[in-house]
């Protein structure tokens, strides 16, 4: 994508870990915010908007491949893009 194409909103789902199918290097590279229950989170390994869950690491437990166990929360999530500023184009359930 250039720089004139590029969307406003982040995408529906969208997850930090490589292996999983909706990773986006150059989506994640230009910064996510989330909103999980009307706060300001940094600690979201996935997320889907429409579903409204999140995915968040538990504690610093590991399952036997090595990867970090995850909770799924159900609630409203809120995403936009960090370099676009503070009015940046929230993306939200309708």
């Amino acid at each position: 994508m250039t720089e004139e194409t590029k969307p406003d909103t982040p995408p529906d789902h969208l997850s930090v870990n490589p292996k999983n199918s909706q990773f986006d290097v150059e989506i994640l590279r230009r910064g996510v915010g989330i909103r999980f229950k009307g706060r300001q989170r940094t600690d979201i390994e996935e997320y889907c908007i429409s579903e409204g869950w999140v995915r968040v690491q538990a504690g610093k437990t590991m399952d036997r491949h090595g990867n970090p166990l995850t909770l799924k929360l159900n609630g409203p999530v809120e995403a936009w893009f960090e370099d676009l500023g503070e009015d940046a184009p929230v993306a939200k359930a309708d």
